[in-house]
């Protein structure tokens, strides 16, 4: 809702979860470099900028992006036109990464390592597609109804398959592109076309069958990259590379920042042509397709405009020194001639801009809403954090002391389905997920100028080979911490808000009919003329015996606590007798029927030892049973009762 007091409390969320970059940031430059960075100044106004961006940015996804994309999913899920569905998918998954800016960075850096023989636009294209192709695959599997592992294994096949015909200059690259192209935009409307699809067809839960189009778009890149590199490197004659790189990792060399007014506008304009394919098919799918109005179409267009203004803010807050401090950090360390402060740096770092990552943020809400708060957002980001974390300080040991990506990914890949099989099923689509949405806007940039840094700063590593797969390591570790909490989170027997409601309610019914059927049990008093309420449960114990085992009945029941007797005689029949039960109605009554009333604390005791005594449970006839009583009244006990 867009209230101030929506804002404010985003806005406080904002900067808590930026104070761990901070204090990364303070104790490493002070403790370890022991030098004051250029520029502070800036990069402290930077990340007030960022605090405040990434609010409003939240705010909007919450007015218009999650709004339009449910609505969207569930008015094509009620139309059953699964064709629209799946173009709608596909044009969404391939509009929103073409110009995913992380995306270009990467594929800006990859074409400039490889000395231009990977196209930066080719490699783009390619990875938009297979996003798209993600998207459809997903949305099949939520019409359809499908178990997502079945999926995610079979695709984890497909990239170790695809690895091994791959040359060794791409899989690091490929691995990378996987996480870099789920965005702070794509990843709210992905998500929120899942849900939609599965909260409107029948048979489908939110919680298992929404969530996963992430995952399925951070998979497939992988295999499609790998294919490309195999074409790339072994039909494409070397092409010498010298055109200007636009997004270039690791090279800025600015010492602070200049408020420019045709500046921030177009930076804004930047960010409005990110998100116009996003709109124009939305657009044009509700108008021109289901032919339906938007509703709420003015608050839909403030949500989309505050995405671009807090998107804006956040980046140029992170543009105010922060990335070139985190560039700078990466080369001195690497002088520091001290691994483990590499590897305590990239741990740290990975922890800190992970639980600031707003695609992580807005999907953990999102998480917590469809799982009735089973799932707590703020311990599941505390999770995704802690596997990036030790992700890429695995990853930076891996460049620092050197060896294969492929065997660590698929050592991950084989914890990870090993997992899927004993996490609860609720949490394995969102930590498929989480591995997705960790590597954005603050995560790849940082991880990407560590990885690269490393690699060129440490003898006998290549950029392109050792350099990328930092990301990769940042997007799998997630899936595995995320799965552990899903398992702690069931061992602890964490209920949702609703279940709890629900228990809670039968515990204050079940109390007051306690309170109340105790309050109406009042006794006499033996021997004399007084009543008393007596505050405990009563129960009736009858059986029902012939009549030869009637006083051994009766004494068996005085030793186990009776203390009075109703007495009736009766007749029965037995599943034989009963077919031909017209000639038996008339004849005598062979069998007595006992009625005891007694604490219920002690039914147990006194059902066993008739049981026993009388032989019901073996060659014996008769019948024994118990019941609970309401509203008592007229029993008389013995003081020594009472």
């Amino acid at each position: 809702m867009l209230t101030i007091s929506s804002f404010l409390k985003l806005l406080k969320e904002s900067f808590r979860d930026l104070l761990p970059i901070i204090l990364v940031i303070l104790f490493f430059q002070l403790a370890i470099i022991q030098a004051i960075p250029d520029g502070w100044e800036s990069t402290a106004i930077g990340l007030i900028i960022v605090g405040i961006g990434l609010a409003i940015f939240l705010l909007g996804l919450e007015v218009g992006i999650f709004p339009v994309g449910e609505g969207l999913a569930r008015d094509f899920a009620i139309k059953g036109a699964i064709g629209w569905i799946v173009l709608f998918s596909f044009m969404l998954g391939f509009g929103t990464t073409v110009a995913e800016p992380a995306l270009l960075v990467i594929a800006d850096k990859a074409s400039f390592v490889s000395n231009g023989r990977i196209d930066s636009f080719t490699l783009r294209m390619v990875v938009a597609f297979s996003v798209g192709f993600a998207i459809v695959l997903g949305v099949w599997r939520i019409i359809k109804g499908h178990p997502i592992h079945y999926y995610i294994i079979t695709g984890y096949i497909l990239v170790v398959a695809a690895t091994a015909f791959s040359p060794s200059e791409i899989v690091g690259l490929a691995y990378d592109l996987g996480g870099v192209t789920t965005s702070t935009i794509t990843v709210p409307l992905v998500a929120a076309l899942g849900i939609g699809l599965a909260s409107t067809i029948e048979g489908r839960n939110p919680i298992l069958d929404g969530f996963g189009l992430i995952a399925f778009a951070s998979l497939t890149p992988m295999i499609f990259v790998q294919f490309y590199g195999i074409y790339v490197y072994e039909f494409v004659d070397v092409v010498d590379f010298s055109g200007p790189i636009s997004h270039q990792i690791g090279t800025s060399t600015s010492t602070g920042f200049v408020f420019d007014l045709s500046g921030m506008l177009k930076g804004i304009l930047n960010i409005f042509f990110d998100v116009l394919p996003i709109l124009a098919i939305i657009f044009f799918f509700q108008y021109m397709v289901l032919k339906k109005e938007i509703k709420n179409l003015k608050d839909i267009l403030i949500g989309f405009v505050l995405v671009i203004i807090g998107l804006y803010a956040f980046v140029l807050g992170l543009e105010m020194g922060l990335f070139t401090l985190g560039e700078t950090m990466a080369f001195q360390l690497t002088q520091q001639n001290n691994n483990i402060i590499i590897y305590t740096f990239a741990f740290a770092i990975g922890f800190s801009t992970t639980m600031a990552e707003p695609s992580l943020i807005a999907i953990a809400k999102k998480a917590k809403e469809i799982s009735d708060e089973r799932v707590n957002d703020f311990i599941l980001r505390l999770y995704v954090a802690f596997g990036v974390a030790i992700g890429i300080a695995l990853g930076a040991y891996r460049i620092v002391n050197g060896g294969e990506i492929v065997y660590y990914i698929v050592i991950g890949y084989m914890f990870v389905i090993f997992l899927t099989f004993m996490a609860p099923k609720y949490i394995v689509p969102i930590a498929y997920d989480s591995g997705g949405v960790t590597t954005s806007t603050v995560t790849v940039p940082l991880v990407a100028a560590l990885g690269l840094g490393l690699a060129t700063n440490i003898a006998g590593r290549d950029p392109l080979i050792d350099g990328f797969g930092l990301i990769a390591f940042a997007s799998l570790f997630p899936i595995l911490t995320v799965m552990i909490y899903g398992i702690v989170v069931d061992k602890i027997g964490v209920k949702g808000k609703k279940e709890l409601l629900d228990i809670k309610h039968n515990e204050l019914r079940y109390a007051l009919a306690d309170a109340r059927n105790m309050k109406l049990a009042t006794v006499n008093v033996h021997e004399t003329d007084k009543r008393h309420s007596f505050r405990a449960h009563f129960s009736t114990i009858h059986v029902i015996v012939p009549k030869d085992k009637e006083e051994k009945a009766l004494l068996v029941a005085k030793e186990a606590g009776a203390t009075g007797v109703t007495i009736t005689n009766a007749h029965g029949m037995g599943l034989k007798e009963l077919s031909n039960f017209y000639n038996r109605l008339h004849s005598g009554n062979t069998d007595v029927h006992l009625m005891f009333i007694i604490l219920s604390k002690r039914v147990n005791k006194m059902v066993q030892k008739i049981m026993l005594e009388l032989d019901i449970v073996g060659e014996g006839a008769g019948i024994v049973y118990a019941q609970p009583i309401t509203h008592l009244k007229g029993l008389t006990l013995s003081i020594d009762d009472l």
